[in-house]
């Protein structure tokens, strides 16, 4: 082994770029330090200690490598010192900084380690705030709130040492049955891009690393099976699926990419260059680090079985372009090391990877000379994950994200009256703070395991929210039922509190888990879009009180809602966090003005709809040619208030648009009714004839509105003929010279302005500095 020089490094010199930092400290590395920076640890102790949190965690788990042995050469991340089993904040800070000591002084180098952790709805770690799914954050259709967010739980974060932030999910849902539906941002590319870039900016401008997944199909997998083939082609893939990944990259500034687990047309996503390298770097420019998601390359071998050992699927899986290998080292490590030695694989490979890693951690600055474990921490007691700021955050997020679906009889909102009211409130859910959280959240994510811990943070039951909202009305609960095992014992008191109530709030939908554990969540997909168990027999005998029933559902995914047309009010709100609770209270009785709108449609049907309203002709109603008619129940951009917004005067600045030039597309939005409110204000358009088929209409522009009783507002879109592209028949993406129809808004079924403009000049093809973003600018009116 040769011995280090004494004295200072060029590695650590700060006056040097990253880059040339980075090419220092890799010169002086042996083959094994720099496949050591190439793989992970996770600490054994921990993962022994808990239920599973990844995919086939107990079978790898069981050949992990000891600890002191995984980091003698030094190691590239430290995996989930916080998320894996409870530990205090104080308690988390200390074991980062024990462990980092161990790296730093057990290896020849001396480098740190990146610590990664997971954040979809917070940090994932005991008593940190539960923020609203990413599902929830889509229904706000608010970038500047989420990013944010963002930034507060980078902050939390940042403050105990940990770096790399694994999130956010830019899928695409395709299919709501799929049980990560609640993970993403809704059906809509355009949304999801500039959510996602959002979020991005929220983290990254705090100094933790985001971390794009799951890059790329997975979402799109054959009857929504987690993990499941992809029957995808490459133009539909370039034209739904990538460009989120794009935008999160050009406009968030995104350090890393993590891969999907899926195969695409049967070549699985960790061992295709095309996606790893073709796209994400030679066509896109991406200079950051791909790592992969957690086991994906020993599945290489496994589960995909286009390797034989698992040496040969790290080296498949460092060929394509995967980096870092999470969240062990099973297919970079001795065996890969051999294949370089006999020369099967090369080691320019292994330095393209080490050089990315090196690179970031000198950005992070890990690589500074006066960097130290105890150093990279906050200093003082008592770090408060839930702090007052973030829980108001939350309550925001939450508050703007419940949508009301339907409230044609007028029951809502349940204002105070002169005389107590009889409430029932009925349901698996009313009770049940946990419905509020995604599958991410620390409560579902790990403390099922840790019941001593109950949820580790104050979260109000919407039960226990309703009596702190209307104190004077007299309420009465009941479950009904579970949420899916199939038990009646309750539907008879549940029926008889509802018919004996002035109004009955039914509180139906999921509970999160992993792997089958819950009704929603990562492998727990659904067969149909049925409300889980016997919730929906319970809905119908409700109805048949009588009473006047207001539907909530608290879900992950939207569930067809057809057969309780006859509810007086529906509400939906996508797992709104720890302050869900009295975000649905609040609407429910009017403290509130609901804003939020749909970023997945509800349908009508459970069955064999499982189309989005991405749809081209042939995809939508069709008659005379197929009996099933897909319409749903409720649109893409869907949602109520409790005041009514009037669209008119719709002005396009030009008739005619060049091919590389912009219009201006403006409308007057009105508050027609009489209470202060929000209106999302959206743009669509329709490309009339293309070489390939076009959706009938898809979103380009969004803007929230807030207007006073009796306000107006103008609303103008700087509409650039790039948003009109498409992928054609040579998967070029293109803009197209023909006529555009323009659409403005509440929603995808509810677009009283239109006008047309006519793209003219030379076919254009665009690239990776095409216009991704409509620019809005909103003045009174």
């Amino acid at each position: 082994m040769t011995v280090l020089k004494a004295g200072p490094q060029p590695w650590t010199d700060t006056a040097r770029t990253s880059a040339e930092r980075a090419d220092a400290l890799l010169e002086e590395m042996t083959l094994e330090e720099k496949v050591a920076q190439l793989g992970s640890v996770w600490q054994q102790d921990a993962v022994e200690t808990t239920g599973e949190v990844a995919p086939m965690q107990d079978v790898f788990a069981a050949g992990s490598r000891p600890f002191d042995t995984a980091v003698r050469d030094g190691i590239g991340h430290l995996t989930r010192p916080f998320g894996t089993r409870p530990v205090t904040a104080d308690e988390g800070r200390a074991r980062v900084v024990e462990l980092q000591r161990q790296v730093v002084d057990s290896s020849r180098l001396g480098v740190p380690a990146i610590v990664h952790e997971e954040c979809l709805t917070g940090f994932t770690t005991l008593g940190a705030t539960v923020y609203p799914t990413s599902l929830a954050w889509a229904a706000t259709f608010d970038p500047e709130l989420i990013e944010r967010m963002a930034a507060a739980i980078a902050a939390d974060m940042r403050a105990v040492g940990v770096h790399q932030g694994l999130s956010p999910v830019l899928d695409v849902v395709r299919d709501y049955r799929w049980g990560r539906v609640e993970e993403t941002m809704g059906e809509d590319p355009y949304l999801v891009g500039a959510l996602g870039a959002a979020y991005v900016r929220g983290l990254e401008k705090q100094g933790l690393v985001a971390t794009l997944k799951h890059f790329a199909g997975y979402s799109a997998s054959r009857a929504a099976r987690n993990h499941g083939p992809v029957a995808m082609g490459s133009r539909e893939l370039r034209e739904y699926i990538l460009p989120t990944f794009e935008t999160a990259i050009r406009a968030g500034g995104a350090r890393s990419v993590m891969n999907s687990y899926s195969e695409i047309d049967g070549v699985p996503v960790g061992a295709d260059p095309s996606l790893l390298t073709g796209v994400l770097r030679d066509e896109w420019g991406f200079d950051g680090v791909v790592v992969s998601d957690y086991w994906s390359v020993p599945f290489l071998q496994t589960m995909h079985r286009v390797a034989g050992t698992p040496a040969e699927a790290g080296a498949l899986a460092l060929t394509a372009g995967i980096d870092v290998e999470l969240p062990d080292a099973i297919g970079y490590g001795a065996g890969l090391i051999e294949l370089v030695r006999s020369g099967q694989v090369s080691e320019e490979l292994i330095d393209r990877a080490a050089r990315r890693v090196l690179r970031q951690k000198a950005e992070l600055g890990l690589l500074d000379p006066d960097w130290t474990p105890e150093g990279s921490v906050a200093a003082g007691e008592g770090i408060d994950f839930d702090s007052p700021a973030n829980r108001a955050i939350a309550r925001e997020v939450a508050d703007r994200s419940v949508v009301l679906l339907a409230n044609d009889s007028g029951v809502l909102p349940l204002t105070e009256g002169t005389a107590p009211r009889r409430i029932a409130v009925v349901g698996p859910c009313a009770d049940d703070a946990q419905a509020f959280m995604g599958c991410y959240s620390y409560p579902n994510h790990i403390l099922g395991d840790y019941p001593e811990y109950g949820m580790g943070l104050e979260a109000p039951s919407l039960w226990a929210a309703l009596r702190a909202e209307l104190p004077d009305d007299r309420f009465t609960l009941e479950t009904g039922c579970p949420i899916r095992d199939e038990d009646r014992s309750g539907f008879d008191a549940a029926v008889a509190a509802a018919r004996d109530a002035d109004v009955c709030i039914a509180v139906v939908g999921d509970r999160a888990g992993m792997f089958g554990r819950g009704t929603s969540g990562e492998g727990c997909d659904a067969p149909d879009l049925q409300l889980p168990g016997l919730q929906g027999e319970l809905l119908g005998k409700l109805l048949e009180t009588g009473t006047p029933v207001v539907v909530v559902v608290v879900s992950g995914r939207p569930y067809a809602l057809g057969d309780y047309e006859g509810a007086a009010a529906m509400i939906q709100a996508f797992m709104p966090g720890e302050e869900g609770g009295s975000a649905i209270a609040g609407v429910v009785s009017g403290r509130l003005n609901p804003s939020g709108k749909l970023p997945v449609q509800v349908p009508r049907l459970p069955g064999g709809q499982p189309g989005t309203y991405l749809q081209p002709p042939y995809g939508a109603n069709s008659e005379g040619v197929s009996n099933l008619d897909p319409t749903a129940m409720f649109g893409f951009g869907h949602g109520r208030s409790y005041t009514t917004y009037e669209y008119d005067d719709l002005t396009v600045s030009a008739t005619e648009l060049p091919t590389d030039g912009t219009v201006t597309v403006s409308v007057r939005v009105r508050n027609t009714g009489p209470r202060d409110g929000a209106e999302i204000v959206q743009l669509y358009l329709h490309d009339v004839q293309a070489e390939v088929t076009r959706p009938l209409l898809q979103l380009a522009g969004f803007a929230r509105v807030p207007l006073a009783a009796g306000a107006a507002a103008r609303v103008e879109f700087t509409l650039h003929a790039d948003r009109t592209a498409f992928v054609g028949r040579d998967l070029l993406r293109v803009v197209d010279p023909g006529e555009v129809e323009i659409h403005v808004g509440a929603s995808a079924t509810d677009l009283p302005c239109r006008a047309t403009v006519r793209l003219t000049g030379e076919r254009r093809t665009v690239g990776r500095d095409r216009v991704l973003h409509t620019p809005v600018v909103i003045e009174p009116a």
